[in-house]
């Protein structure tokens, strides 16, 4: 038995609940900008992945306008810093609806650190972060998707498994869930992809052979 909705009966807002409770778990970017007039913002936003890989682009979804996707207008930079499990409060308050002329970096008390290709400053207690130029940004409904092409990453040695690999143990990614809830990493499960020629007898369907 299952329950039916109707997003056109429903009305936006609702579905939008439902939506992001079934669209689990979410990465958050943390989206760092300056304004054409030189304040600093810090945003979450959950709508966030991978584009291309080469060239390497990440895009992440702005839902309305607001001070994260004016600024990369006026602009054209940003920088994406992972959400850690250990500034779950921090990413949590820089959420809060300031005004433009607030810099959530000032008012949550997040430190910076100066980047390497782009003005926007990174989080300096986050274990990796994407430094990016704008490509384009596409309205979709009252959204607005931007794409940044990748100048630089930097990623905290200590994470790192050797000299390239980020560890997920070390990283503590947290998630959006549903209305109020965050995710963590939880038990990590490990899978080889199988191969076309190892496909017989493996598989048919939902049922193993």
């Amino acid at each position: 038995m299952r329950t039916d909705f109707d997003p056109a009966a429903m009305g936006g807002r609702s579905f939008y609940r439902l939506l992001t409770s079934v669209v689990v778990p979410r990465p958050i970017a943390r989206v760092s900008t300056v304004s054409a007039d030189g304040v600093d913002n810090l945003a979450p936003h959950s709508f966030f992945t991978v584009a291309s890989v080469n060239p390497p682009v990440v895009s992440f979804t702005s839902v309305g306008e607001k001070d994260s996707l004016r600024n990369i207008r006026e602009t054209g930079e940003f920088v994406i810093s992972l959400a850690p499990e250990n500034l779950f409060e921090a990413v949590n308050a820089t959420g809060t609806g300031f005004t433009a002329e607030v810099s959530e970096f000032d008012a949550a008390g997040i430190a910076r650190e100066p980047s390497a290709t782009v003005r926007p400053p990174r989080v300096a207690g986050s274990p990796a972060a994407l430094e990016c130029r704008l490509r384009e940004i596409h309205p979709v409904g009252d959204c607005f998707v931007v794409y940044g092409d990748i100048t630089f990453a930097a990623i905290q040695t200590d994470v790192l498994d050797g000299d390239s690999h980020p560890r997920i143990d070390k990283l503590r990614p947290l998630s959006r869930l549903g209305l109020n809830e965050w995710g963590t990493v939880g038990e990590v499960r490990e899978i080889t992809r199988i191969r076309p020629e190892e496909w017989p007898g493996h598989y048919r369907g939902d049922q193993l052979q």
